[in-house]
């Protein structure tokens, strides 16, 4: 009995291998005829079935070389070390490694920073205080942390995720820009400070003709969640054209929040319309903070420079109350969910290069009070963020660090709706992967740890609290392994043309 029972099941499996066998025969045969006959692919065509390894093989390259091929400091966009250090940072799992540093030294551009004889006691550290935002706004921000989160919308991220980046952001004192997608519930669902960002296409404040809703941004302004409001004229990844949303992406809410038709590619202007000009940039803003009562100014990548001149000029021909409040200057090295790869990989300046030119011109302009600068573009480690308080940032913004706090793997699979972490689809089954209340525990001990990270570089430099950080604390590493002082490559303007208008 139970040997015929066993011969029956032998049988069975004997014919289901020999059906699979069949089977998988006939499916090559069928793909090695339509290989050898069509006409597009060379490779398929030359070598039939076989060239269709290419593609799989193309398709998991990235995924072999972040983890097995690429060494810990030479992967692209984020090395595994950074993107490392940013996963211990949000599981709070501390930053001590042993034995020495694998970061190369002797490469050039590297940064150093000038450890002082005698650092600062424990018991002489400070955090940094916050700093005033707009004072001729009728509602200045008083914003507490240095370090923020950068601009990320709804549509570009998914809604768990925005909803772990505002609770999160709360929970550590941060401010949450919200990205050119407009305000959804899950920005306000934490209850953080926001920055409300006015993109090219208006999203969340247009009419149907896309100009700007007066009525719809007054509304937005009563929000008390929402401190501040940016006028997105660039980013890094892709200066000159506008935001990006493929149609798979452009849900019925998400049409809904932004005023546009659903699933359709969300496509915004590669300016806006009303400012050509740095006159028209100023006139902007005066209505913009005339209308909200908040704090307004403007995100841009430093191409040429020479109109920053002409603006800060008819800022004190106008008055110190038509200037921008802030700007947050985004490096050519930014990042985004969707780019063309000439703008992504050749437009637009280095934060490395472009921030310590902005910060001189303001203060060529006698400014350094009056506008805020917020620098923002892969400032992803504590010595990046402390590079850019020394030359003389006033904030800093960061988006990628706190979607790798969330769970991103670095899939570089944003614009596909695919994205196996659940941070950047709307894919309700990815989504689950993204619990909010572990990932917002998660995004909070992110930015505390940087603030503390920062705090450590300060204190060993000997000063109390990281926004005395000057470029007199920094060497660069230039040639021969020799280091040049940051203060002589870049020297601080020191004169102000205009120091009888300065508002302390």
């Amino acid at each position: 009995m139970n040997n015929a029972w066993l011969m029956q099941v032998l049988q069975w499996l004997t014919y289901l291998f020999v059906l699979a066998l069949g089977m998988t025969i006939l499916a090559v045969a069928v793909l090695y005829v339509v290989d050898k006959t069509q006409k597009t692919h060379a490779i398929r065509r030359n070598y039939p079935v076989i060239g269709r390894f290419r593609y799989w093989f193309e398709h998991l390259g990235t995924f072999f070389r972040q983890y097995f091929f690429a060494m810990d400091r030479e992967e692209l966009p984020f090395n595994r070390e950074q993107r490392n250090w940013a996963y211990r940072s949000a599981k709070n799992t501390g930053s001590t490694v042993a034995f020495g540093s694998t970061k190369d030294i002797n490469r050039r551009g590297t940064v150093t920073f000038l450890n002082a004889a005698f650092p600062v006691m424990r018991k002489d550290m400070v955090e940094s205080p916050p700093m005033i935002i707009g004072p001729y706004a009728r509602k200045p921000y008083a914003a507490p942390s240095f370090f923020n989160v950068s601009g990320m919308s709804f549509g570009a991220l998914s809604a768990s995720a925005v909803r772990a980046l505002s609770r999160g952001a709360a929970r550590a004192g941060v401010w949450l820009n919200t990205g050119e997608g407009g305000l959804s519930p899950y920005h306000l669902e934490g209850g953080c400070d926001l920055v409300f960002q006015i993109g090219t296409a208006k999203y969340g404040v247009r009419t149907a003709d896309g100009q700007l809703d007066e009525d719809r941004l007054r509304d937005i302004a009563r929000t008390p969640q929402v401190k501040m409001i940016e006028i997105k004229l660039a980013q890094g990844a892709k200066p000159g054209k506008g935001g990006i949303l493929p149609a798979d992406k452009v849900t019925e809410e998400i049409a809904r929040i932004r005023g546009i038709p659903p699933y359709q590619d969300s496509i915004s202007p590669n300016r806006h319309p009303e400012i050509g000009n740095p006159g028209q940039l100023l006139d902007f803003i005066h209505r913009v903070r005339t209308i909200s009562g908040v704090p307004v100014g403007f995100k841009m990548v430093m191409g040429t420079s020479d109109w920053l001149h002409d603006l800060f000029e008819q800022v004190h021909q106008r008055g110190l109350e038509s200037a921008p409040d802030f700007i947050t200057l985004d490096g050519g090295e930014g990042g985004s969910g969707a780019a063309p790869m000439p703008l992504m990989d050749d437009v637009g300046v280095s934060i490395r290069e472009a921030l310590p030119v902005l910060v001189d011109i303001r203060d060529q302009h006698g400014l350094t009070e009056r506008v805020r600068i917020i620098a923002s573009g892969k400032l992803i480690l504590p010595g990046d963020v402390a590079w850019a308080l020394a030359v003389g940032a006033d904030f800093i913004n960061n988006a990628r660090g706190f979607m790798f706090s969330l769970g991103c793997i670095q899939a570089m699979r944003c614009h596909k709706n695919t994205c196996p972490t659940g941070v950047t689809t709307h894919d309700p089954d990815l989504q689950r992967g993204l619990v909010v209340a572990d990932k917002s525990v998660r995004v909070a001990n992110f930015a505390r740890n940087m603030i503390h990270g920062v705090g450590t570089i300060a204190h060993s430099c000997g000063v109390p609290e990281p926004r005395q950080l000057t470029r007199e604390h920094v060497r660069v590493l230039y040639s021969n392994q020799i280091s040049e002082p940051l203060s002589r490559i870049f020297p601080p303007v020191r004169h102000h043309e205009h120091e009888s208008t300065s508002c302390d």
